[in-house]
C-alpha cells in the first residue's frame, strides 16, 4: 500500500520525503571546457546542484551558436526532457529557443544575457506569452563597463591640462547583450573624462588568440597607449602578451584592466600586471538554481525581487578578495550553505541576497 502511495504522490509531481524526485536541470553553457571562466561557473553551480539536491547536466556549446540551438532543440523536443532548460542568449539565442520550448513542457530560465530591447520588442516578450518562460537573472554589466573605466582612470597619473590619455578597448561579441552593455558603460565613463582618448575599440570575440592579434596591430598604429580595457580576462591577457612583445611592461608602462575572477585573472591582479578586475558573476548558474529550486517547491519567487532580475554581482576586487577567491575554489561547495539563500516560508519584503559578499564570509 505503502509503495502504492508514494508511487501515486511522485505521478503528480509531489515532493514526498525520501521518495522526493530530484528536479533536473540542464544548462546549456555557451563557452569551452578550458575556458576558465566557463568551467568556474559551471563549478559554483555543480556546488549549488549538489547542495540542495538538483540533478544537473552542463552541456558546452564551444562558443557555436549552431550547437547550442541543437542541443536545446533535443532537450526540447527529444525523449528525455529536463524540468528545466538553463540558457545563455549569447549570439542572439533565446528567440529561437523560445520558439522550440513552446509545447515542450519544460521551464526556461535565462542567466546572464537576458532579451536584448530589440529582441524585446520584436517577441512582443510577455509572461502570458512565453508561459514556460519562469525568469532571468543578468549582472550589471553596464555598471561593470564604467566601473571599470573609472577605476582605471582613477590609477592613472594626472596629466596637465590641454594633454591627453590614449585608451584602447576590447569588446565581446558584437551581438552579445553583455557585451553591448559592457561597452555602454565603457562610453558613459569616458563622456566623464574628456581627457581620455579612445583611440579605437576592438571586438576579441572574447578570445585570447583574436585580441593578441588586434592588439599587435593597435600597439604600432598607438604606441602612446596607457590605458587597456577588456570586457573579460582573455582579452586582456592577449592584449598583455603583445604588450610585452614590444619590450613593455603591463602595470607599469600601461594599465589594464578585465572582468572575471578566473584563478589566473586573480594571480594578475596580486602581480600588478592587471589593475583593475572585476568579478563575481560566475556566480549566477548557482544562484539561478537556488531560485528554480524555490520555484519547484511552490515558491513564487517574483515576489522576492522580481521574475526577472538583475543583480550588482560585478565589482572591483581588491587584493585581499583576490586572495579569498583563490582560496575558494578548493572549499567544499565553495564554503556556500544554498540553502540558507531561499525564500521559502520568509516574509514578502525578503530579497535573494545573492552577492560575491556571501563568498566573503
Amino acid at each position: 500500500m505503502l509503495k502504492f502511495l508514494c508511487g501515486a504522490l511522485l505521478a503528480l509531481g509531489m515532493v514526498v520525503g525520501p521518495f522526493a524526485r530530484a528536479e533536473s536541470v540542464l544548462f546549456l553553457n555557451p563557452g569551452t571546457p578550458v575556458e576558465l571562466f566557463w568551467t568556474s561557473y559551471s563549478q559554483f553551480m555543480q556546488a549549488a546542484a549538489d547542495d540542495l539536491h538538483i540533478d544537473l547536466r552542463i552541456l558546452y556549446s564551444n562558443r557555436t551558436s549552431e550547437v547550442v540551438i541543437a542541443q536545446a532543440r533535443e532537450a526540447l523536443l527529444g525523449p528525455h526532457r529536463p524540468d528545466y532548460l538553463v540558457f545563455v542568449n549569447e549570439e542572439s539565442v533565446a528567440p529561437e529557443i523560445l520558439r522550440l520550448a513552446k509545447g515542450s513542457g519544460v521551464k526556461l530560465f535565462m542567466v546572464n544575457s537576458a532579451l536584448s530591447p530589440d529582441q524585446t520588442r520584436l517577441l512582443g516578450a510577455r509572461p502570458d506569452k512565453y508561459p514556460d518562460w519562469v525568469g532571468s537573472l543578468v549582472p550589471n554589466d553596464e555598471e561593470g563597463g564604467y566601473l571599470m573605466l573609472k577605476e582605471l582612470i582613477r590609477l592613472h597619473p594626472p596629466v596637465a591640462p590641454g594633454q591627453t590619455i590614449d585608451l584602447l578597448a576590447f569588446s565581446g561579441l558584437k551581438i552579445t547583450p553583455s557585451a553591448q552593455l559592457r561597452e555602454k558603460g565603457m562610453r558613459r565613463a569616458l563622456a566623464e573624462h574628456p581627457e581620455v582618448r579612445l583611440r579605437q575599440l576592438v571586438y576579441g570575440g572574447w578570445t585570447r588568440a583574436r585580441a593578441y592579434e588586434q592588439a599587435k596591430l593597435l600597439f604600432k598604429r598607438y604606441p602612446q597607449t596607457s590605458l587597456v580595457w577588456s570586457a573579460n580576462d582573455e582579452m586582456s591577457f592577449g592584449a598583455m602578451q603583445a604588450f610585452e612583445e614590444t619590450g613593455a611592461k603591463p602595470g607599469k608602462d600601461a594599465l589594464f584592466s578585465a572582468i572575471n575572477n578566473s584563478p589566473a585573472a586573480l594571480h594578475a591582479l596580486l602581480d600588478n600586471r592587471l589593475s583593475v578586475l572585476l568579478g563575481g558573476h560566475f556566480t549566477l548558474g548557482g544562484w539561478a538554481l537556488v531560485q528554480l529550486h524555490d520555484y519547484n517547491q511552490g515558491v513564487d519567487f517574483s515576489r522576492y525581487g522580481g521574475r526577472d532580475r538583475q543583480i550588482s554581482l560585478l565589482q572591483v576586487i581588491d587584493r585581499a578578495q583576490a586572495k579569498r577567491l583563490l582560496a575558494l575554489g578548493s572549499e567544499k561547495k565553495f564554503g556556500v550553505d544554498f540553502h540558507k539563500f531561499s525564500a521559502k516560508g520568509q516574509p514578502v519584503s525578503y530579497r535573494y541576497p545573492f552577492s560575491l559578499q556571501a563568498l566573503m564570509h
